[in-house]
C-alpha cells in the first residue's frame, strides 16, 4: 500500500561549492535524471503516513510527489530539480513538531504541505514561522489557523504569515452543512458529537451557530475519546433526544464506529460529519449502517472537474497504489503553489535562487495565482483559499456519493 514517492535528499555541499544558491544544493553530476536541473529544491510533507489516517495521508503524500515528477519532467524551473522529503506525523501534534524541526533544519527544503490535522498544524506554525519557511495546507479548516483565537467575534489577526491553506475553512463549512440539513434536509433537531479536538471541536461550534440560527434545536450535546470504540454513553443519550440527525465534529476512525453503534441501539437516524469523515473507510467502519450518512468536503468532487483531467490520468499512470483519497487535488495545488514560488523568485533574479531563498519563496506565495486541478489557485490577505466551494456528500452503496455543490458565504 505504499506509494513510489523520492525519499532522502543528497546532503548539502560546502557553501564554496554552490554557484547559485545558500539554499539549494548542486547535484553532484550537475544534472538529474528526474529533472535535469543543477540545483536541487526540496519540498517536504507532513502528514500522517501510518495509523488510522494514513489513507488520507497516503493521498496528499502521493501527489505531491506526482507534482514534483510533473514539474521535473517538464523543466518548470530551469536549472531546478525538485526533491521530495516526506514525514510521518501519526496525525499526533508532537510528532508534526519535531518534523517540523526537522524540515527547517534541512536548508534546502524551501517549501512544505501539510499537515492533514489542525491540531498538528498548531504544534508547526510557529517552527515554519521563525525560519520563513511556507508552509500549505491542502487539509486543515480551523479558521484559527489563519484569522487567529478570536476570529468568531470579528478580531481577525494573521498570525503566522508563513501559513497557507488550500482548503476553505470550518467558518463555511459547519454553517454549509447546516444550511443543508435544515433547507433540503428537512432536519430539525439535532445532537452534536465532537472529539474534543480542534478540528473537530471547531467545525461541531460553526455547525451549532447556524443550525440554531435558522431555527434548528439541539436535542442534546456530548464528546467523545476517538481512541475508545465503546460509544455506548452517549449513544443512549442520542436514543432518548428525540433528535432526527446526528452531527459529529470528528474523523472517520470513531465516527464509523460511532454511526454503527447508534444504528445497532435502534436510533435509525443518519449521521453527518465534515471532511475529517468523507473517506470510504468511514463506510467500511461503518458498515451497512452507514447508508444515508453524509458529509461535507472542501471543494467539488475532483471527478468532475475538467481542470482534474490530467491529473487523475496522470495519477493513474504513476501507478501509485494508494488512492488520491479527500485531498490529493489540494495537495498537488500546494506544491505547485510552492513550485510557482520558486519559479518566480528564480526568474526574478536572473534565473538563479539568491540568497535568502526560502523568505523570498514565502514572499512569493503569498502572490501566486494559476488555474489548477481544484481549480483557480491564490490566497487572501490571511492565507486562506480564494475557493470557497464544498459538496455534500451522501453514503450509497460501498461508498459516498456527491449530492450538491456549492458555497457559503462566510461573514
Amino acid at each position: 500500500m505504499r506509494h513510489r514517492s523520492l525519499i532522502a535528499v543528497t546532503a548539502a555541499l560546502a557553501a564554496g561549492a554552490l554557484t547559485l544558491t545558500a539554499c539549494g544544493s548542486r547535484d553532484d553530476k550537475g544534472s538529474d535524471s528526474s529533472g535535469g536541473g543543477d540545483v536541487t529544491v526540496t519540498i517536504g510533507v507532513d502528514a500522517p503516513l501510518s495509523g488510522d489516517l494514513s489513507a488520507l495521508g497516503l493521498g496528499i503524500r502521493n501527489s505531491v510527489d506526482l507534482a514534483i515528477k510533473t514539474a521535473n519532467e517538464k523543466k518548470y524551473v530551469k536549472g531546478v530539480t525538485f526533491k521530495l522529503e516526506s514525514l510521518d506525523d501519526q496525525a499526533q501534534p508532537s510528532s508534526g513538531q519535531q518534523n517540523a524541526t526537522k524540515l527547517v533544519a534541512d536548508k534546502n527544503v524551501l517549501g512544505v504541505v501539510g499537515p492533514l490535522n489542525s491540531s498538528v498544524s498548531e504544534s508547526m506554525q510557529k517552527v515554519f514561522d521563525d525560519a520563513k519557511l511556507a508552509q500549505i495546507s491542502p487539509a486543515n479548516t480551523s479558521p484559527s489557523l489563519t484569522q487567529g483565537p478570536n476570529w468568531a467575534t470579528g478580531q481577525k489577526v494573521r498570525t503566522y504569515k508563513s501559513y497557507f491553506r488550500t482548503a476553505t475553512t470550518d467558518a463555511i463549512q459547519g454553517p454549509f452543512a447546516a444550511q443543508y440539513l435544515f433547507n433540503k434536509g428537512g432536519k430539525k433537531k439535532v445532537f452534536i458529537i465532537d472529539d474534543k479536538k480542534t478540528y473537530g471541536a471547531g467545525l461541531a461550534a460553526t455547525f451549532k451557530g447556524e443550525f440554531t440560527k435558522l431555527g434548528g434545536a439541539v436535542a442534546g450535546e456530548g464528546h467523545i475519546d476517538p481512541e475508545s470504540k465503546d460509544f455506548s454513553a452517549i449513544v443512549t443519550q442520542v436514543k432518548s433526544s428525540g433528535a432526527d440527525v446526528v452531527y459529529y465534529g470528528g474523523e472517520y476512525p470513531a465516527a464509523g464506529p460511532l454511526s454503527k453503534q447508534i444504528k445497532a441501539a435502534g436510533a435509525n437516524i443518519p449521521l453527518i460529519g465534515g471532511d475529517g469523515i468523507y473517506d470510504k473507510k468511514f463506510v467500511d467502519l461503518a458498515g451497512p449502517a452507514a447508508a444515508g450518512d453524509m458529509a461535507t468536503s472542501v471543494g467539488a468532487p475532483v471527478e468532475t472537474l475538467p481542470s482534474a483531467t490530467e491529473f487523475i490520468a496522470n495519477y493513474k499512470k504513476a501507478g501509485f497504489k494508494d488512492p488520491y483519497a479527500a485531498y490529493g487535488g489540494y495537495s498537488y495545488d500546494s506544491a505547485w503553489a510552492i513550485i510557482e514560488a520558486v519559479k518566480k523568485t528564480v526568474d526574478g533574479n536572473s534565473g538563479k535562487l539568491p540568497d535568502g531563498a526560502r523568505a523570498k519563496v514565502l514572499e512569493a506565495v503569498q502572490g501566486v495565482a494559476f488555474d489548477g486541478v481544484t481549480g483557480k489557485v491564490s490566497f487572501d490577505e490571511f492565507g486562506d483559499a480564494t475557493n470557497k466551494q464544498l459538496t455534500v456528500y451522501k453514503v450509497d452503496g460501498p461508498d459516498f456519493k456527491a449530492v450538491e455543490s456549492g458555497t457559503y458565504p462566510a461573514k
